[in-house]
Protein backbone atom coordinates (compact mmCIF):
# COMPACT_ATOMS: atom_id res chain seq x y z
CA UNK A 1 0.00 0.00 0.00
CA UNK A 2 1.62 3.22 -1.21
CA UNK A 3 1.67 6.17 1.19
CA UNK A 4 -0.72 8.95 0.11
CA UNK A 5 0.73 12.37 -0.70
CA UNK A 6 1.39 14.43 2.43
CA UNK A 7 -0.91 17.49 2.62
CA UNK A 8 0.78 20.91 2.64
CA UNK A 9 1.20 22.35 6.12
CA UNK A 10 -1.22 25.05 7.15
CA UNK A 11 1.74 27.17 8.25
CA UNK A 12 3.10 27.12 4.71
CA UNK A 13 -0.27 28.04 3.23
CA UNK A 14 -0.85 30.90 5.69
CA UNK A 15 2.58 32.25 4.78
CA UNK A 16 1.43 32.63 1.17
CA UNK A 17 -2.04 34.15 1.78
CA UNK A 18 -2.59 37.81 2.65
CA UNK A 19 -5.17 38.69 5.36
CA UNK A 20 -7.50 40.09 2.70
CA UNK A 21 -7.18 36.96 0.62
CA UNK A 22 -7.75 34.77 3.70
CA UNK A 23 -11.02 36.60 4.41
CA UNK A 24 -12.13 35.85 0.84
CA UNK A 25 -11.14 32.21 1.20
CA UNK A 26 -13.06 31.81 4.46
CA UNK A 27 -16.19 33.49 3.10
CA UNK A 28 -16.40 31.02 0.20
CA UNK A 29 -19.36 28.64 0.31
CA UNK A 30 -17.86 25.16 -0.09
CA UNK A 31 -19.19 21.65 -0.09
CA UNK A 32 -16.93 19.20 1.76
CA UNK A 33 -17.18 15.53 0.87
CA UNK A 34 -14.10 14.90 3.04
CA UNK A 35 -11.52 14.04 0.44
CA UNK A 36 -7.90 13.60 1.44
CA UNK A 37 -5.29 15.90 -0.13
CA UNK A 38 -4.01 12.91 -2.13
CA UNK A 39 -7.34 12.94 -4.02
CA UNK A 40 -8.17 16.65 -3.81
CA UNK A 41 -4.91 17.72 -5.49
CA UNK A 42 -6.08 16.07 -8.73
CA UNK A 43 -9.37 18.00 -8.81
CA UNK A 44 -10.26 21.43 -10.08
CA UNK A 45 -10.74 23.92 -7.22
CA UNK A 46 -13.83 26.11 -6.96
CA UNK A 47 -13.76 29.22 -9.13
CA UNK A 48 -11.65 32.01 -7.68
CA UNK A 49 -9.55 29.75 -5.40
CA UNK A 50 -6.20 28.08 -5.81
CA UNK A 51 -5.84 24.41 -4.88
CA UNK A 52 -4.02 25.27 -1.63
CA UNK A 53 -6.60 27.94 -0.72
CA UNK A 54 -9.36 25.40 -1.24
CA UNK A 55 -7.57 22.94 1.04
CA UNK A 56 -6.99 25.66 3.62
CA UNK A 57 -10.67 26.60 3.75
CA UNK A 58 -11.73 22.97 4.14
CA UNK A 59 -9.15 22.30 6.88
CA UNK A 60 -10.22 25.31 8.94
CA UNK A 61 -13.88 24.25 8.77
CA UNK A 62 -12.94 20.71 9.75
CA UNK A 63 -10.77 21.89 12.64
CA UNK A 64 -13.66 23.80 14.22
CA UNK A 65 -15.75 20.59 14.42
CA UNK A 66 -12.97 18.35 15.80
CA UNK A 67 -13.20 16.42 19.10
CA UNK A 68 -9.97 15.21 20.70
CA UNK A 69 -9.51 11.59 21.79
CA UNK A 70 -7.31 9.95 24.45
CA UNK A 71 -5.54 8.08 21.65
CA UNK A 72 -2.19 9.68 20.72
CA UNK A 73 0.33 8.90 18.02
CA UNK A 74 3.96 7.89 18.54
CA UNK A 75 4.93 11.56 19.05
CA UNK A 76 2.22 12.17 21.64
CA UNK A 77 -0.10 14.14 19.31
CA UNK A 78 -3.77 13.29 19.91
CA UNK A 79 -6.10 11.85 17.31
CA UNK A 80 -9.40 13.63 16.77
CA UNK A 81 -12.58 13.20 14.78
CA UNK A 82 -15.70 14.98 13.60
CA UNK A 83 -19.13 13.78 12.52
CA UNK A 84 -20.02 15.40 9.19
CA UNK A 85 -23.53 14.92 7.84
CA UNK A 86 -22.57 11.77 5.95
CA UNK A 87 -21.46 10.01 9.14
CA UNK A 88 -24.51 11.26 11.04
CA UNK A 89 -26.77 9.81 8.34
CA UNK A 90 -24.96 6.47 8.38
CA UNK A 91 -25.10 6.31 12.19
CA UNK A 92 -28.84 6.87 11.99
CA UNK A 93 -29.16 4.00 9.50
CA UNK A 94 -27.04 1.76 11.76
CA UNK A 95 -29.26 2.58 14.73
CA UNK A 96 -32.39 1.75 12.75
CA UNK A 97 -30.99 -1.37 11.13
CA UNK A 98 -29.01 -3.02 13.92
CA UNK A 99 -30.24 -1.81 17.30
CA UNK A 100 -33.95 -2.35 17.79
CA UNK A 101 -36.20 -5.31 17.16
CA UNK A 102 -39.12 -3.41 15.63
CA UNK A 103 -39.74 -4.62 12.10
CA UNK A 104 -37.04 -7.28 12.29
CA UNK A 105 -37.53 -10.52 10.39
CA UNK A 106 -38.96 -13.53 12.18
CA UNK A 107 -36.20 -15.82 10.80
CA UNK A 108 -33.57 -13.89 12.79
CA UNK A 109 -35.56 -13.54 16.01
CA UNK A 110 -37.31 -16.93 16.03
CA UNK A 111 -35.48 -19.47 18.25
CA UNK A 112 -36.09 -22.28 15.74
CA UNK A 113 -34.31 -20.51 12.87
CA UNK A 114 -31.94 -17.90 14.34
CA UNK A 115 -29.02 -20.35 14.61
CA UNK A 116 -28.80 -20.98 10.87
CA UNK A 117 -28.28 -17.24 10.29
CA UNK A 118 -25.89 -17.00 13.24
CA UNK A 119 -23.72 -19.85 11.99
CA UNK A 120 -23.74 -18.38 8.50
CA UNK A 121 -22.47 -14.99 9.76
CA UNK A 122 -19.86 -16.55 12.05
CA UNK A 123 -18.53 -18.56 9.12
CA UNK A 124 -18.49 -15.57 6.76
CA UNK A 125 -16.63 -13.38 9.26
CA UNK A 126 -14.17 -16.15 10.15
CA UNK A 127 -13.36 -16.87 6.50
CA UNK A 128 -13.18 -13.31 5.15
CA UNK A 129 -11.30 -11.88 8.15
CA UNK A 130 -8.68 -14.60 7.68
CA UNK A 131 -8.51 -14.00 3.93
CA UNK A 132 -7.82 -10.31 4.60
CA UNK A 133 -4.73 -11.45 6.53
CA UNK A 134 -3.50 -13.84 3.87
CA UNK A 135 -5.40 -17.10 4.41
CA UNK A 136 -5.61 -19.00 1.12
CA UNK A 137 -8.55 -21.36 0.71
CA UNK A 138 -12.00 -21.38 -0.87
CA UNK A 139 -15.19 -20.55 0.98
CA UNK A 140 -16.56 -23.99 0.04
CA UNK A 141 -13.63 -25.87 1.59
CA UNK A 142 -13.59 -23.60 4.67
CA UNK A 143 -17.33 -24.05 5.29
CA UNK A 144 -17.01 -27.82 4.84
CA UNK A 145 -14.32 -27.85 7.54
CA UNK A 146 -16.37 -25.76 9.97
CA UNK A 147 -19.60 -27.71 9.39
CA UNK A 148 -18.01 -31.16 9.58
CA UNK A 149 -15.78 -30.40 12.55
CA UNK A 150 -12.73 -31.96 10.88
CA UNK A 151 -9.31 -30.69 12.00
CA UNK A 152 -7.71 -27.92 9.89
CA UNK A 153 -5.21 -29.18 7.32
CA UNK A 154 -2.96 -26.11 7.09
CA UNK A 155 -2.28 -22.65 8.52
CA UNK A 156 -4.99 -20.99 6.42
CA UNK A 157 -7.67 -23.36 7.68
CA UNK A 158 -6.33 -22.99 11.24
CA UNK A 159 -6.70 -19.19 10.97
CA UNK A 160 -10.30 -19.60 9.87
CA UNK A 161 -11.13 -22.06 12.66
CA UNK A 162 -9.50 -19.72 15.20
CA UNK A 163 -11.56 -16.78 13.95
CA UNK A 164 -14.73 -18.86 14.13
CA UNK A 165 -14.04 -19.89 17.74
CA UNK A 166 -13.09 -16.30 18.61
CA UNK A 167 -16.37 -14.92 17.25
CA UNK A 168 -18.30 -17.47 19.31
CA UNK A 169 -16.34 -16.36 22.36
CA UNK A 170 -17.06 -12.69 21.62
CA UNK A 171 -20.78 -13.51 21.83
CA UNK A 172 -20.22 -14.94 25.32
CA UNK A 173 -18.21 -12.00 26.69
CA UNK A 174 -20.05 -9.18 24.91
CA UNK A 175 -21.39 -7.70 28.15
CA UNK A 176 -18.16 -7.97 30.14
CA UNK A 177 -15.74 -5.03 30.55
CA UNK A 178 -12.64 -5.00 28.40
CA UNK A 179 -9.35 -5.58 30.22
CA UNK A 180 -5.81 -6.19 28.95
CA UNK A 181 -6.19 -9.81 30.04
CA UNK A 182 -9.35 -10.09 27.94
CA UNK A 183 -7.53 -8.64 24.91
CA UNK A 184 -4.72 -11.18 25.43
CA UNK A 185 -7.31 -13.97 25.60
CA UNK A 186 -8.82 -12.85 22.28
CA UNK A 187 -5.36 -12.66 20.71
CA UNK A 188 -4.52 -16.18 21.88
CA UNK A 189 -7.74 -17.51 20.38
CA UNK A 190 -7.09 -15.73 17.08
CA UNK A 191 -3.49 -16.89 16.70
CA UNK A 192 -3.40 -20.40 18.21
CA UNK A 193 -1.06 -22.66 16.21
CA UNK A 194 -0.54 -20.02 13.48
CA UNK A 195 2.49 -18.11 14.81
CA UNK A 196 6.16 -18.84 14.14
CA UNK A 197 6.60 -19.22 17.90
CA UNK A 198 3.74 -20.14 20.22
CA UNK A 199 5.15 -17.89 22.97
CA UNK A 200 4.14 -14.88 20.82
CA UNK A 201 0.46 -15.50 21.53
CA UNK A 202 -1.27 -13.46 24.22
CA UNK A 203 1.61 -11.11 25.01
CA UNK A 204 2.94 -7.75 23.87
CA UNK A 205 5.65 -7.64 21.24
CA UNK A 206 9.09 -7.13 22.79
CA UNK A 207 11.55 -4.30 22.25
CA UNK A 208 13.74 -6.45 20.01
CA UNK A 209 10.75 -7.58 17.91
CA UNK A 210 10.68 -4.73 15.40
CA UNK A 211 7.24 -4.50 13.82
CA UNK A 212 6.54 -2.29 10.82
CA UNK A 213 3.75 -2.32 8.24
CA UNK A 214 5.29 -2.24 4.78
CA UNK A 215 4.11 -1.86 1.20
CA UNK A 216 4.39 -5.43 -0.11
CA UNK A 217 5.53 -4.26 -3.56
CA UNK A 218 8.03 -1.51 -2.70
CA UNK A 219 9.07 -2.38 0.86
CA UNK A 220 8.27 1.21 1.92
CA UNK A 221 7.28 1.51 5.59
CA UNK A 222 3.71 2.83 5.73
CA UNK A 223 3.18 2.48 9.48
CA UNK A 224 5.61 2.31 12.38
CA UNK A 225 3.69 1.57 15.59
CA UNK A 226 4.54 3.01 19.02
CA UNK A 227 7.53 1.55 20.91
CA UNK A 228 7.00 -1.68 22.82
CA UNK A 229 7.85 0.07 26.10
CA UNK A 230 4.64 2.14 25.80
CA UNK A 231 2.24 -0.73 25.08
CA UNK A 232 1.19 -1.53 28.64
CA UNK A 233 0.14 2.07 29.30
CA UNK A 234 -1.50 2.41 25.89
CA UNK A 235 -3.45 -0.84 26.34
CA UNK A 236 -4.78 0.36 29.71
CA UNK A 237 -5.91 3.62 28.10
CA UNK A 238 -7.56 1.72 25.24
CA UNK A 239 -9.52 -0.50 27.64
CA UNK A 240 -10.66 2.52 29.67
CA UNK A 241 -11.88 4.16 26.46
CA UNK A 242 -13.59 0.94 25.33
CA UNK A 243 -15.50 0.61 28.61
CA UNK A 244 -16.67 4.25 28.43
CA UNK A 245 -16.95 5.43 32.00
CA UNK A 246 -20.23 7.27 32.76
CA UNK A 247 -18.33 10.51 33.43
CA UNK A 248 -16.68 10.43 29.99
CA UNK A 249 -18.00 12.71 27.21
CA UNK A 250 -20.67 10.97 25.14
CA UNK A 251 -19.42 9.19 22.04
CA UNK A 252 -21.88 7.36 19.82
CA UNK A 253 -21.43 3.61 20.52
CA UNK A 254 -20.74 2.76 16.87
CA UNK A 255 -18.08 5.49 16.70
CA UNK A 256 -16.52 4.14 19.89
CA UNK A 257 -16.42 0.64 18.37
CA UNK A 258 -14.82 1.92 15.15
CA UNK A 259 -12.21 3.91 17.08
CA UNK A 260 -11.42 0.82 19.16
CA UNK A 261 -10.87 -1.08 15.90
CA UNK A 262 -8.47 1.65 14.72
CA UNK A 263 -6.73 1.98 18.11
CA UNK A 264 -5.58 -1.62 18.38
CA UNK A 265 -4.56 -1.72 14.72
CA UNK A 266 -2.57 1.51 15.15
CA UNK A 267 -0.76 0.34 18.30
CA UNK A 268 -0.04 -3.05 16.69
CA UNK A 269 0.75 -4.50 20.13
CA UNK A 270 1.33 -8.07 18.93
CA UNK A 271 3.84 -9.76 16.67
CA UNK A 272 1.02 -10.99 14.43
CA UNK A 273 -2.79 -11.21 14.43
CA UNK A 274 -3.39 -7.49 15.09
CA UNK A 275 -5.97 -7.00 12.32
CA UNK A 276 -8.06 -10.00 13.34
CA UNK A 277 -7.91 -8.97 17.01
CA UNK A 278 -8.92 -5.39 16.12
CA UNK A 279 -11.98 -6.57 14.21
CA UNK A 280 -12.94 -8.93 17.04
CA UNK A 281 -12.81 -5.99 19.48
CA UNK A 282 -15.09 -4.03 17.15
CA UNK A 283 -17.67 -6.82 17.46
CA UNK A 284 -17.26 -6.93 21.23
CA UNK A 285 -17.97 -3.19 21.42
CA UNK A 286 -21.04 -3.35 19.16
CA UNK A 287 -22.58 -6.25 21.08
CA UNK A 288 -21.84 -4.56 24.40
CA UNK A 289 -23.75 -1.52 23.12
CA UNK A 290 -26.79 -3.75 22.40
CA UNK A 291 -26.40 -3.81 18.62
CA UNK A 292 -27.61 -7.40 18.82
CA UNK A 293 -27.87 -7.80 15.04
CA UNK A 294 -24.06 -7.80 14.87
CA UNK A 295 -24.20 -11.45 15.88
CA UNK A 296 -25.36 -11.96 12.28
CA UNK A 297 -23.30 -9.37 10.36
CA UNK A 298 -19.89 -9.76 8.73
CA UNK A 299 -17.91 -6.55 8.14
CA UNK A 300 -14.91 -8.47 6.78
CA UNK A 301 -17.13 -9.79 3.99
CA UNK A 302 -17.45 -6.15 2.83
CA UNK A 303 -13.81 -5.25 3.57
CA UNK A 304 -12.51 -8.14 1.48
CA UNK A 305 -14.29 -6.79 -1.60
CA UNK A 306 -12.23 -3.57 -1.44
CA UNK A 307 -9.21 -4.13 0.84
CA UNK A 308 -7.27 -1.18 -0.62
CA UNK A 309 -9.94 1.26 0.58
CA UNK A 310 -9.73 -0.31 4.05
CA UNK A 311 -5.97 0.15 4.37
CA UNK A 312 -6.07 3.58 2.73
CA UNK A 313 -8.55 4.77 5.38
CA UNK A 314 -5.86 4.05 8.00
CA UNK A 315 -3.22 5.94 6.02
CA UNK A 316 -5.44 8.94 5.29
CA UNK A 317 -5.97 9.33 9.02
CA UNK A 318 -2.28 9.10 9.86
CA UNK A 319 -1.10 11.45 7.10
CA UNK A 320 -3.62 14.25 7.74
CA UNK A 321 -3.13 15.48 11.30
CA UNK A 322 -4.47 12.27 12.89
CA UNK A 323 -7.96 13.00 11.55
CA UNK A 324 -9.91 9.83 12.37
CA UNK A 325 -12.90 11.10 10.40
CA UNK A 326 -11.49 9.35 7.31
CA UNK A 327 -11.58 5.98 9.05
CA UNK A 328 -15.02 6.67 10.53
CA UNK A 329 -16.41 7.53 7.09
CA UNK A 330 -15.04 4.32 5.62
CA UNK A 331 -16.14 2.05 8.44
CA UNK A 332 -19.62 3.51 8.90
CA UNK A 333 -20.18 2.89 5.19
CA UNK A 334 -18.83 -0.67 5.57
CA UNK A 335 -21.25 -1.28 8.46
CA UNK A 336 -24.15 0.08 6.41
CA UNK A 337 -23.23 -2.25 3.53
CA UNK A 338 -22.89 -5.23 5.89
CA UNK A 339 -26.35 -4.61 7.33
CA UNK A 340 -27.70 -4.32 3.79
CA UNK A 341 -26.05 -7.62 2.84
CA UNK A 342 -27.79 -9.37 5.71
CA UNK A 343 -31.12 -7.85 4.69
CA UNK A 344 -30.61 -9.05 1.12
CA UNK A 345 -29.57 -12.53 2.24
CA UNK A 346 -32.59 -13.01 4.49
CA UNK A 347 -34.96 -11.63 1.87
CA UNK A 348 -33.46 -14.01 -0.69
CA UNK A 349 -33.73 -16.99 1.64
CA UNK A 350 -37.32 -16.03 2.47
CA UNK A 351 -38.16 -15.98 -1.25
CA UNK A 352 -36.40 -19.31 -1.78
CA UNK A 353 -38.35 -20.92 1.06
CA UNK A 354 -41.57 -19.52 -0.39
CA UNK A 355 -40.65 -20.91 -3.81
CA UNK A 356 -39.88 -24.30 -2.28
CA UNK A 357 -43.20 -24.35 -0.44
CA UNK A 358 -44.98 -23.64 -3.70
CA UNK A 359 -43.04 -26.40 -5.46
CA UNK A 360 -43.91 -28.74 -2.62
CA UNK A 361 -47.56 -28.56 -3.64
CA UNK A 362 -46.60 -30.53 -6.77
CA UNK A 363 -45.38 -33.43 -4.64
CA UNK A 364 -48.83 -35.01 -4.76
CA UNK A 365 -47.56 -38.39 -3.58
CA UNK A 366 -46.86 -36.81 -0.16
CA UNK A 367 -49.87 -36.99 2.13
CA UNK A 368 -51.16 -33.93 3.93
CA UNK A 369 -49.26 -34.82 7.13
CA UNK A 370 -45.95 -35.05 5.28
CA UNK A 371 -46.67 -31.83 3.37
CA UNK A 372 -47.31 -30.01 6.66
CA UNK A 373 -44.12 -31.32 8.26
CA UNK A 374 -41.87 -30.44 5.29
CA UNK A 375 -43.48 -27.00 5.04
CA UNK A 376 -42.61 -26.45 8.71
CA UNK A 377 -39.06 -27.80 8.17
CA UNK A 378 -38.46 -25.31 5.35
CA UNK A 379 -39.24 -22.41 7.66
CA UNK A 380 -37.54 -23.86 10.75
CA UNK A 381 -34.42 -25.71 9.64
CA UNK A 382 -33.11 -26.19 13.18
CA UNK A 383 -36.13 -28.19 14.32
CA UNK A 384 -36.05 -31.91 15.10
CA UNK A 385 -39.02 -34.28 14.82
CA UNK A 386 -40.02 -37.51 16.55
CA UNK A 387 -42.53 -40.19 15.72
CA UNK A 388 -44.49 -39.39 18.88
CA UNK A 389 -44.55 -35.67 18.11
CA UNK A 390 -45.71 -36.25 14.53
CA UNK A 391 -48.35 -38.68 15.84
CA UNK A 392 -49.71 -36.10 18.29
CA UNK A 393 -49.67 -33.27 15.73
CA UNK A 394 -51.92 -35.18 13.35
CA UNK A 395 -53.83 -37.48 15.71
CA UNK A 396 -52.61 -40.51 13.82
CA UNK A 397 -51.46 -43.96 14.88
CA UNK A 398 -47.84 -44.62 15.85
CA UNK A 399 -47.27 -46.83 12.79
CA UNK A 400 -48.72 -44.21 10.45
CA UNK A 401 -46.47 -41.49 11.91
CA UNK A 402 -43.43 -43.80 11.70
CA UNK A 403 -44.16 -44.64 8.07
CA UNK A 404 -44.56 -40.93 7.21
CA UNK A 405 -41.14 -40.01 8.63
CA UNK A 406 -39.20 -42.98 7.28
CA UNK A 407 -40.66 -42.32 3.82
CA UNK A 408 -39.41 -38.72 3.99
CA UNK A 409 -35.95 -40.02 4.93
CA UNK A 410 -36.01 -42.38 1.95
CA UNK A 411 -36.79 -39.44 -0.35
CA UNK A 412 -33.87 -37.41 0.98
CA UNK A 413 -36.00 -34.74 2.63
CA UNK A 414 -35.18 -35.68 6.23
CA UNK A 415 -32.11 -37.13 7.96
CA UNK A 416 -32.39 -39.66 10.76
CA UNK A 417 -30.37 -40.39 13.91
CA UNK A 418 -30.89 -41.89 17.36
CA UNK A 419 -31.07 -40.26 20.76
CA UNK A 420 -30.92 -43.16 23.16
CA UNK A 421 -33.56 -45.58 21.91
CA UNK A 422 -35.65 -42.87 20.28
CA UNK A 423 -35.45 -42.08 16.55
CA UNK A 424 -34.97 -38.36 15.81
CA UNK A 425 -35.46 -36.75 12.40
CA UNK A 426 -33.96 -33.51 11.04
CA UNK A 427 -34.44 -31.46 7.88
CA UNK A 428 -31.83 -32.51 5.33
CA UNK A 429 -29.19 -29.82 4.59
CA UNK A 430 -30.24 -30.27 0.93
CA UNK A 431 -33.97 -30.03 1.67
CA UNK A 432 -34.69 -27.00 -0.53
CA UNK A 433 -32.53 -28.29 -3.38
CA UNK A 434 -34.11 -31.75 -3.16
CA UNK A 435 -37.58 -30.22 -3.52
CA UNK A 436 -36.45 -28.22 -6.55
CA UNK A 437 -34.71 -31.19 -8.17
CA UNK A 438 -37.67 -33.51 -7.58
CA UNK A 439 -40.49 -31.06 -8.28
CA UNK A 440 -43.60 -32.99 -9.18
CA UNK A 441 -41.99 -36.31 -8.23
CA UNK A 442 -44.68 -38.95 -8.09
CA UNK A 443 -47.33 -36.63 -9.52
CA UNK A 444 -49.82 -37.65 -12.16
Amino acid sequence: MKLPAQPPSMQEIFGKISPERLNLVMSSRLEDDYRHWDDLRHRKPPEGLTLEEWWCALKIRRFVAMKALPLTDSQGKPFSYSTPDRIAKQLHEIDLGAGGRIGMWEPVTHPDTRDQYLVRSLMEEAITSSQLEGAVTTRKVAKEMLRSGRPPRDKSERMILNNYLTMRRIREIGKQPLTPERVFEIHRLVTEQTLDSEDEAGRFRKTDERIAVEDVTTGEIVHLPPPAAELEERMAAMCAFANGEPADPFIHPAIRAIILHFWLAYDHPFVDGNGRTARALFYWAMLRADYWLFEYISISEVLRRAPVKYYRAFLHTETDDNDLTYFLLHQSDVIRQAIGSLHEYINRKTREVGDSERLLRDWRHLNHRQQALIGHALRHTGTSYTIEGHQRSHDSSYNTARTDLLDLVAQGLLDQSKSGKRMVFYPSPRLEQAIRDGSGKGSD
